[in-house]
Protein backbone atom coordinates (compact mmCIF):
# COMPACT_ATOMS: atom_id res chain seq x y z
CA UNK A 1 0.00 0.00 0.00
CA UNK A 2 1.18 3.69 -0.66
CA UNK A 3 2.33 5.77 1.84
CA UNK A 4 3.20 9.21 2.09
CA UNK A 5 6.93 9.33 2.21
CA UNK A 6 8.31 12.37 0.05
CA UNK A 7 7.46 14.23 -2.09
CA UNK A 8 8.23 13.97 -5.61
CA UNK A 9 9.26 16.14 -8.72
CA UNK A 10 6.57 17.52 -11.03
CA UNK A 11 5.76 16.35 -14.34
CA UNK A 12 6.55 19.47 -16.05
CA UNK A 13 9.71 18.46 -15.46
CA UNK A 14 12.73 18.82 -18.53
CA UNK A 15 12.14 15.69 -19.91
CA UNK A 16 14.76 12.99 -20.62
CA UNK A 17 14.86 10.38 -22.92
CA UNK A 18 15.47 7.08 -22.11
CA UNK A 19 15.29 4.59 -24.79
CA UNK A 20 11.36 3.55 -26.40
CA UNK A 21 9.64 0.68 -25.29
CA UNK A 22 9.69 -1.47 -28.26
CA UNK A 23 6.14 -2.93 -29.08
CA UNK A 24 7.46 -6.14 -30.23
CA UNK A 25 9.52 -6.69 -27.38
CA UNK A 26 6.85 -5.16 -24.71
CA UNK A 27 4.56 -7.69 -25.87
CA UNK A 28 6.67 -10.91 -26.93
CA UNK A 29 5.87 -12.14 -23.70
CA UNK A 30 2.01 -11.79 -23.31
CA UNK A 31 0.36 -15.13 -23.55
CA UNK A 32 -2.47 -15.44 -20.72
CA UNK A 33 -3.56 -18.67 -19.65
CA UNK A 34 -7.21 -19.34 -19.14
CA UNK A 35 -8.55 -23.16 -17.70
CA UNK A 36 -12.02 -24.20 -19.45
CA UNK A 37 -14.10 -25.48 -16.76
CA UNK A 38 -14.09 -29.01 -17.14
CA UNK A 39 -10.95 -29.20 -19.53
CA UNK A 40 -6.83 -29.57 -18.43
CA UNK A 41 -6.39 -27.83 -22.39
CA UNK A 42 -5.23 -24.60 -21.59
CA UNK A 43 -5.91 -21.59 -24.14
CA UNK A 44 -3.52 -18.84 -24.73
CA UNK A 45 -4.83 -15.57 -25.55
CA UNK A 46 -2.44 -13.75 -28.36
CA UNK A 47 -1.28 -10.17 -29.64
CA UNK A 48 -2.45 -11.33 -32.76
CA UNK A 49 -1.02 -8.27 -34.25
CA UNK A 50 2.19 -8.82 -33.02
CA UNK A 51 2.75 -12.66 -32.59
CA UNK A 52 1.10 -13.02 -36.75
CA UNK A 53 3.47 -14.53 -39.18
CA UNK A 54 1.57 -12.05 -42.25
CA UNK A 55 4.61 -9.98 -43.73
CA UNK A 56 1.51 -7.31 -43.90
CA UNK A 57 1.57 -6.84 -40.05
CA UNK A 58 5.33 -7.14 -39.65
CA UNK A 59 5.46 -4.12 -42.10
CA UNK A 60 3.17 -2.62 -39.96
CA UNK A 61 5.18 -3.14 -37.15
CA UNK A 62 8.18 -2.07 -38.62
CA UNK A 63 6.23 1.55 -39.39
CA UNK A 64 4.93 1.66 -35.58
CA UNK A 65 8.59 1.47 -34.88
CA UNK A 66 10.20 3.94 -37.58
CA UNK A 67 12.80 6.05 -35.17
CA UNK A 68 12.03 9.70 -37.23
CA UNK A 69 14.66 11.82 -35.39
CA UNK A 70 17.35 11.58 -38.23
CA UNK A 71 14.75 12.94 -40.60
CA UNK A 72 13.11 15.38 -38.66
CA UNK A 73 12.80 17.36 -35.85
CA UNK A 74 8.71 17.56 -36.18
CA UNK A 75 6.57 15.07 -33.11
CA UNK A 76 4.11 14.04 -32.31
CA UNK A 77 2.14 15.20 -29.36
CA UNK A 78 -0.97 13.16 -27.89
CA UNK A 79 -3.63 15.41 -26.57
CA UNK A 80 -5.96 13.50 -23.78
CA UNK A 81 -8.78 14.56 -21.76
CA UNK A 82 -11.71 13.45 -20.34
CA UNK A 83 -14.84 12.75 -21.85
CA UNK A 84 -18.61 13.43 -21.07
CA UNK A 85 -18.72 10.15 -18.65
CA UNK A 86 -16.96 12.09 -16.62
CA UNK A 87 -14.29 8.38 -16.10
CA UNK A 88 -13.85 7.88 -19.85
CA UNK A 89 -10.75 9.27 -21.62
CA UNK A 90 -10.28 10.65 -25.27
CA UNK A 91 -7.38 11.66 -26.99
CA UNK A 92 -5.89 12.69 -30.73
CA UNK A 93 -2.84 13.43 -32.16
CA UNK A 94 -1.19 16.66 -34.18
CA UNK A 95 2.31 17.06 -35.30
CA UNK A 96 4.51 19.82 -33.47
CA UNK A 97 7.47 21.89 -34.64
CA UNK A 98 10.00 21.23 -32.53
CA UNK A 99 10.07 19.33 -28.83
CA UNK A 100 8.87 21.18 -26.06
CA UNK A 101 9.48 20.75 -22.53
CA UNK A 102 6.42 23.10 -20.84
CA UNK A 103 2.84 22.84 -20.90
CA UNK A 104 3.00 26.67 -21.54
CA UNK A 105 4.63 26.20 -24.59
CA UNK A 106 2.03 24.00 -26.08
CA UNK A 107 -0.44 25.37 -28.55
CA UNK A 108 -4.58 25.31 -27.38
CA UNK A 109 -6.36 22.92 -29.46
CA UNK A 110 -10.17 21.78 -30.54
CA UNK A 111 -12.23 18.80 -30.74
CA UNK A 112 -16.41 17.98 -31.25
CA UNK A 113 -18.01 18.43 -27.53
CA UNK A 114 -21.05 16.73 -29.87
CA UNK A 115 -19.59 13.95 -30.16
CA UNK A 116 -18.36 13.07 -26.59
CA UNK A 117 -21.38 14.11 -25.01
CA UNK A 118 -20.17 17.55 -23.97
CA UNK A 119 -21.70 19.78 -25.59
CA UNK A 120 -24.57 20.43 -28.18
CA UNK A 121 -24.57 19.95 -32.24
CA UNK A 122 -25.17 23.72 -33.07
CA UNK A 123 -22.18 24.86 -30.86
CA UNK A 124 -19.92 21.71 -30.53
CA UNK A 125 -16.40 23.43 -30.55
CA UNK A 126 -14.58 22.52 -26.91
CA UNK A 127 -10.97 24.00 -26.09
CA UNK A 128 -8.30 22.04 -24.69
CA UNK A 129 -6.06 23.82 -22.39
CA UNK A 130 -2.74 21.85 -22.35
CA UNK A 131 -1.69 21.26 -18.30
CA UNK A 132 0.90 18.76 -17.86
CA UNK A 133 3.41 17.04 -20.29
CA UNK A 134 4.71 13.47 -20.00
CA UNK A 135 7.05 11.25 -21.79
CA UNK A 136 5.05 8.75 -24.72
CA UNK A 137 5.80 5.16 -24.46
CA UNK A 138 4.21 3.93 -27.40
CA UNK A 139 6.60 6.01 -29.87
CA UNK A 140 9.31 7.02 -28.09
CA UNK A 141 11.74 9.83 -28.81
CA UNK A 142 11.02 13.12 -28.49
CA UNK A 143 6.92 12.11 -28.48
CA UNK A 144 4.75 13.35 -25.55
CA UNK A 145 1.54 12.83 -23.77
CA UNK A 146 -0.60 15.91 -22.44
CA UNK A 147 -2.77 15.90 -20.23
CA UNK A 148 -5.16 18.62 -21.22
CA UNK A 149 -8.36 20.40 -19.42
CA UNK A 150 -11.91 21.58 -21.44
CA UNK A 151 -13.38 25.37 -21.90
CA UNK A 152 -15.77 26.54 -23.73
CA UNK A 153 -14.52 28.94 -27.01
CA UNK A 154 -15.54 31.56 -23.94
CA UNK A 155 -12.82 30.71 -21.50
CA UNK A 156 -15.09 28.63 -18.85
CA UNK A 157 -14.75 25.74 -17.68
CA UNK A 158 -16.91 22.65 -19.17
CA UNK A 159 -19.18 20.83 -16.43
CA UNK A 160 -16.65 17.73 -16.70
CA UNK A 161 -13.78 19.70 -16.02
CA UNK A 162 -13.11 19.01 -12.71
CA UNK A 163 -9.39 20.08 -12.37
CA UNK A 164 -10.42 23.91 -12.80
CA UNK A 165 -12.51 23.89 -9.96
CA UNK A 166 -9.24 21.66 -8.27
CA UNK A 167 -6.22 24.34 -9.33
CA UNK A 168 -8.54 26.91 -7.57
CA UNK A 169 -8.46 24.96 -4.32
CA UNK A 170 -5.05 24.18 -4.66
CA UNK A 171 -3.44 27.51 -5.22
CA UNK A 172 -5.71 28.59 -2.29
CA UNK A 173 -2.51 30.27 0.32
CA UNK A 174 -3.84 28.42 3.14
CA UNK A 175 -3.90 25.48 1.19
CA UNK A 176 -0.54 26.22 -0.06
CA UNK A 177 1.15 26.33 2.81
CA UNK A 178 0.39 22.95 4.13
CA UNK A 179 1.88 21.14 1.23
CA UNK A 180 -0.70 18.31 0.60
CA UNK A 181 0.49 15.36 -0.05
CA UNK A 182 -1.31 12.65 -1.71
CA UNK A 183 -1.10 8.40 -1.91
CA UNK A 184 -3.75 7.12 -4.30
CA UNK A 185 -4.09 3.32 -4.53
CA UNK A 186 -5.79 2.51 -7.90
CA UNK A 187 -7.55 -0.64 -8.07
CA UNK A 188 -9.12 -2.11 -11.57
CA UNK A 189 -10.02 -5.26 -13.23
CA UNK A 190 -9.31 -7.16 -16.64
CA UNK A 191 -11.74 -8.73 -18.38
CA UNK A 192 -12.22 -10.85 -21.18
CA UNK A 193 -13.07 -9.73 -24.28
CA UNK A 194 -17.33 -9.95 -25.69
CA UNK A 195 -17.92 -12.12 -22.33
CA UNK A 196 -17.56 -9.30 -19.78
CA UNK A 197 -15.83 -11.48 -17.01
CA UNK A 198 -12.64 -11.67 -15.41
CA UNK A 199 -9.52 -12.63 -16.81
CA UNK A 200 -8.24 -16.08 -16.01
CA UNK A 201 -12.09 -17.29 -15.01
CA UNK A 202 -14.20 -19.79 -16.46
CA UNK A 203 -16.70 -18.09 -18.63
CA UNK A 204 -19.72 -18.20 -16.46
CA UNK A 205 -18.41 -19.90 -13.58
CA UNK A 206 -16.39 -19.11 -10.86
CA UNK A 207 -12.56 -20.11 -9.70
CA UNK A 208 -11.91 -21.14 -5.80
CA UNK A 209 -12.73 -18.77 -3.21
CA UNK A 210 -10.81 -15.80 -2.00
CA UNK A 211 -7.19 -16.20 -0.15
CA UNK A 212 -4.78 -17.18 -2.19
CA UNK A 213 -4.99 -14.51 -5.11
CA UNK A 214 -3.76 -11.37 -3.12
CA UNK A 215 -0.11 -10.76 -4.03
CA UNK A 216 -0.26 -14.28 -5.33
CA UNK A 217 2.66 -15.66 -7.73
CA UNK A 218 1.80 -18.49 -9.77
CA UNK A 219 -0.62 -19.75 -13.02
CA UNK A 220 -3.03 -20.90 -10.67
CA UNK A 221 -3.28 -17.59 -8.30
CA UNK A 222 -2.21 -14.59 -10.96
CA UNK A 223 -3.70 -13.69 -13.71
CA UNK A 224 -2.72 -10.36 -15.79
CA UNK A 225 0.53 -10.28 -14.32
CA UNK A 226 1.91 -8.82 -18.10
CA UNK A 227 -0.25 -6.29 -18.08
CA UNK A 228 0.69 -4.91 -14.84
CA UNK A 229 4.26 -5.03 -15.45
CA UNK A 230 4.38 -3.52 -18.64
CA UNK A 231 1.90 -0.68 -17.03
CA UNK A 232 4.19 -0.41 -14.11
CA UNK A 233 7.41 0.09 -16.87
CA UNK A 234 5.13 2.37 -18.94
CA UNK A 235 4.43 4.74 -16.08
CA UNK A 236 8.40 5.23 -15.05
CA UNK A 237 9.45 5.57 -18.82
CA UNK A 238 6.32 8.79 -19.00
CA UNK A 239 7.62 10.26 -15.86
CA UNK A 240 4.79 9.18 -13.73
CA UNK A 241 5.22 8.90 -9.95
CA UNK A 242 3.96 5.45 -9.92
CA UNK A 243 5.14 4.02 -6.52
CA UNK A 244 4.13 0.39 -6.75
CA UNK A 245 2.07 -2.51 -8.11
CA UNK A 246 0.29 -5.57 -6.66
CA UNK A 247 -2.15 -7.93 -7.34
CA UNK A 248 -5.31 -7.71 -5.47
CA UNK A 249 -7.72 -9.98 -3.55
CA UNK A 250 -10.23 -10.97 -6.17
CA UNK A 251 -8.43 -12.74 -9.06
CA UNK A 252 -8.13 -10.84 -12.13
CA UNK A 253 -7.96 -7.78 -10.00
CA UNK A 254 -4.88 -5.45 -9.76
CA UNK A 255 -3.47 -2.77 -8.39
CA UNK A 256 -0.99 0.32 -8.77
CA UNK A 257 -0.03 3.30 -6.67
CA UNK A 258 0.58 6.90 -7.59
CA UNK A 259 2.51 9.14 -4.96
CA UNK A 260 3.25 10.58 -2.95
CA UNK A 261 2.43 13.33 -5.06
CA UNK A 262 1.69 17.11 -4.39
CA UNK A 263 -1.60 18.74 -5.09
CA UNK A 264 -3.05 19.28 -8.47
CA UNK A 265 -0.23 17.09 -9.86
CA UNK A 266 -2.08 13.55 -8.09
CA UNK A 267 -4.57 13.92 -10.55
CA UNK A 268 -2.67 14.64 -13.49
CA UNK A 269 -0.80 11.75 -12.46
CA UNK A 270 -3.82 9.07 -12.02
CA UNK A 271 -5.09 10.02 -15.19
CA UNK A 272 -2.47 9.66 -17.11
CA UNK A 273 -1.28 6.45 -15.76
CA UNK A 274 -5.11 5.11 -16.38
CA UNK A 275 -4.78 6.21 -20.04
CA UNK A 276 -1.48 4.29 -20.55
CA UNK A 277 -3.58 1.23 -18.62
CA UNK A 278 -6.32 1.81 -21.13
CA UNK A 279 -4.03 1.96 -24.00
CA UNK A 280 -2.07 -1.27 -22.68
CA UNK A 281 -5.52 -3.24 -22.57
CA UNK A 282 -6.27 -1.76 -25.75
CA UNK A 283 -3.02 -3.29 -27.07
CA UNK A 284 -3.10 -6.94 -25.47
CA UNK A 285 -6.85 -7.13 -26.37
CA UNK A 286 -8.13 -7.00 -22.90
CA UNK A 287 -10.70 -4.47 -21.12
CA UNK A 288 -10.15 -2.90 -18.56
CA UNK A 289 -13.07 -1.67 -15.76
CA UNK A 290 -12.95 0.88 -13.20
CA UNK A 291 -16.73 -0.83 -11.81
CA UNK A 292 -16.31 -0.23 -8.39
CA UNK A 293 -17.90 -4.13 -7.61
CA UNK A 294 -17.25 -6.06 -11.22
CA UNK A 295 -18.43 -9.27 -9.76
CA UNK A 296 -21.71 -9.52 -7.07
CA UNK A 297 -21.50 -12.09 -4.52
CA UNK A 298 -18.48 -12.98 -1.87
CA UNK A 299 -15.73 -11.22 -3.99
CA UNK A 300 -13.67 -8.08 -3.04
CA UNK A 301 -14.98 -4.98 -4.97
CA UNK A 302 -12.60 -2.12 -6.43
CA UNK A 303 -11.41 0.95 -4.48
CA UNK A 304 -9.23 3.98 -4.79
CA UNK A 305 -7.99 4.66 -1.19
CA UNK A 306 -6.78 7.85 -1.00
CA UNK A 307 -3.38 8.23 1.42
CA UNK A 308 -2.99 12.03 2.36
CA UNK A 309 -1.15 14.25 4.60
CA UNK A 310 -0.45 17.62 5.50
CA UNK A 311 2.92 19.74 6.53
CA UNK A 312 1.34 19.64 10.13
CA UNK A 313 0.35 16.74 10.07
CA UNK A 314 3.15 15.53 9.07
CA UNK A 315 5.28 17.62 11.81
CA UNK A 316 5.05 17.08 16.06
CA UNK A 317 1.55 16.98 17.12
CA UNK A 318 0.55 16.07 13.72
CA UNK A 319 -1.77 13.38 15.27
CA UNK A 320 -4.15 16.04 16.69
CA UNK A 321 -4.03 17.73 13.32
CA UNK A 322 -4.86 14.49 12.11
CA UNK A 323 -8.08 14.02 14.25
CA UNK A 324 -9.46 17.41 13.52
CA UNK A 325 -9.34 16.47 10.07
CA UNK A 326 -10.76 13.26 10.28
CA UNK A 327 -13.99 15.26 12.70
CA UNK A 328 -14.26 17.22 9.93
CA UNK A 329 -14.63 14.98 7.30
CA UNK A 330 -17.18 13.53 9.72
CA UNK A 331 -19.17 16.57 9.08
CA UNK A 332 -18.93 16.29 5.67
CA UNK A 333 -19.52 12.66 5.05
CA UNK A 334 -22.43 12.12 2.82
CA UNK A 335 -20.85 14.93 0.32
CA UNK A 336 -18.02 13.36 0.06
CA UNK A 337 -19.74 9.89 -0.75
CA UNK A 338 -21.66 11.68 -3.44
CA UNK A 339 -18.84 12.79 -5.24
CA UNK A 340 -16.70 9.47 -4.40
CA UNK A 341 -17.84 7.40 -7.74
CA UNK A 342 -20.99 5.93 -9.45
CA UNK A 343 -21.58 2.40 -7.88
CA UNK A 344 -19.90 2.80 -4.65
CA UNK A 345 -23.28 1.93 -2.89
CA UNK A 346 -22.82 -1.80 -4.57
CA UNK A 347 -19.42 -1.64 -2.87
CA UNK A 348 -19.17 0.18 0.45
CA UNK A 349 -21.82 -2.53 2.62
CA UNK A 350 -19.41 -3.05 5.88
CA UNK A 351 -18.21 -6.06 4.08
CA UNK A 352 -14.99 -7.32 2.51
CA UNK A 353 -12.63 -4.50 4.10
CA UNK A 354 -15.29 -1.92 3.56
CA UNK A 355 -17.50 0.62 6.04
CA UNK A 356 -21.01 1.11 5.38
CA UNK A 357 -21.81 3.75 2.96
CA UNK A 358 -24.46 5.22 5.60
CA UNK A 359 -21.99 5.56 8.13
CA UNK A 360 -18.88 7.30 8.92
CA UNK A 361 -16.31 5.45 11.41
CA UNK A 362 -12.38 5.44 11.85
CA UNK A 363 -9.89 3.55 13.47
CA UNK A 364 -6.18 2.70 13.67
CA UNK A 365 -5.12 -0.04 11.80
CA UNK A 366 -8.63 -0.97 10.37
CA UNK A 367 -9.64 -1.68 7.12
CA UNK A 368 -13.19 -1.78 8.00
CA UNK A 369 -13.81 1.87 8.24
CA UNK A 370 -14.23 5.14 6.42
CA UNK A 371 -10.98 5.87 7.38
CA UNK A 372 -7.38 4.39 8.42
CA UNK A 373 -4.86 5.76 10.40
CA UNK A 374 -1.92 3.47 10.60
CA UNK A 375 -0.19 2.23 13.57
CA UNK A 376 2.71 3.87 12.64
CA UNK A 377 1.27 7.00 12.63
CA UNK A 378 -0.38 6.30 16.02
CA UNK A 379 3.25 5.15 17.40
CA UNK A 380 5.05 8.20 15.93
CA UNK A 381 2.01 10.71 17.19
CA UNK A 382 2.43 12.15 13.73
CA UNK A 383 2.12 10.97 9.48
CA UNK A 384 -1.37 10.81 7.36
CA UNK A 385 -4.60 8.92 7.19
CA UNK A 386 -6.05 6.76 4.73
CA UNK A 387 -9.74 7.54 3.10
CA UNK A 388 -10.91 3.89 2.03
CA UNK A 389 -14.40 5.26 1.27
CA UNK A 390 -13.55 6.28 -2.88
CA UNK A 391 -14.74 3.90 -5.74
CA UNK A 392 -11.82 2.87 -8.29
CA UNK A 393 -14.02 4.86 -10.93
CA UNK A 394 -13.63 8.10 -8.54
CA UNK A 395 -11.85 11.71 -10.48
CA UNK A 396 -9.03 12.09 -8.19
CA UNK A 397 -9.40 15.88 -8.82
CA UNK A 398 -12.80 15.67 -7.13
CA UNK A 399 -11.47 13.54 -4.26
CA UNK A 400 -8.14 15.26 -3.73
CA UNK A 401 -9.36 18.98 -3.89
CA UNK A 402 -12.68 18.06 -1.65
CA UNK A 403 -10.39 16.31 1.00
CA UNK A 404 -8.20 19.55 0.96
CA UNK A 405 -11.04 21.51 1.14
CA UNK A 406 -12.97 19.87 3.84
CA UNK A 407 -9.70 19.36 6.45
CA UNK A 408 -7.89 23.12 5.33
CA UNK A 409 -11.09 25.40 4.51
CA UNK A 410 -13.99 24.59 5.90
CA UNK A 411 -15.19 24.74 9.45
CA UNK A 412 -18.50 23.38 11.10
CA UNK A 413 -19.52 25.67 13.93
CA UNK A 414 -18.44 24.50 17.32
CA UNK A 415 -21.77 22.91 18.38
CA UNK A 416 -21.69 20.33 14.96
CA UNK A 417 -17.68 19.77 16.27
CA UNK A 418 -18.46 18.65 19.82
CA UNK A 419 -21.12 16.34 18.80
CA UNK A 420 -19.06 15.16 16.15
CA UNK A 421 -16.40 14.65 18.46
CA UNK A 422 -18.67 13.17 21.34
CA UNK A 423 -19.94 10.66 18.85
CA UNK A 424 -16.59 9.91 17.52
CA UNK A 425 -14.59 9.71 20.67
CA UNK A 426 -12.20 12.28 19.37
CA UNK A 427 -10.78 14.51 21.68
CA UNK A 428 -9.95 17.53 19.26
Amino acid sequence: MAQILAASPTCQMKLTKPSPIASSKLWSSVMLKQKKQNSSKLRGFKVMALQSDNSTINRVESLLNLDTKPFTDRIIAEYIWIGGSGIDLRSKSRTLEKPVEDPSELPKWNYDGSSTGQAPGEDSEVILYPQAIFRDPFRGGDNILVICDTYTPAGEPIPTNKRARAAEIFSNKKVNEEIPWFGIEQEYTLLQPNVNWPLGWPVGAYPGPQGPYYCGVGAEKSWGRDISDAHYKACLYAGINISGTNGEVMPGQWEFQVGPSVGIEAGDHVWCARYLLERITEQAGVVLTLDPKPIEGDWNGAGCHTNYSTKSMREEGGFDVIKKAILNLSLRHMEHISAYGEGNERRLTGKHETASIDQFSWGVANRGCSIRVGRDTEKKGKGYLEDRRPASNMDPYIVTSLLAETTLLWEPTLEAEALAAQKLSLKV
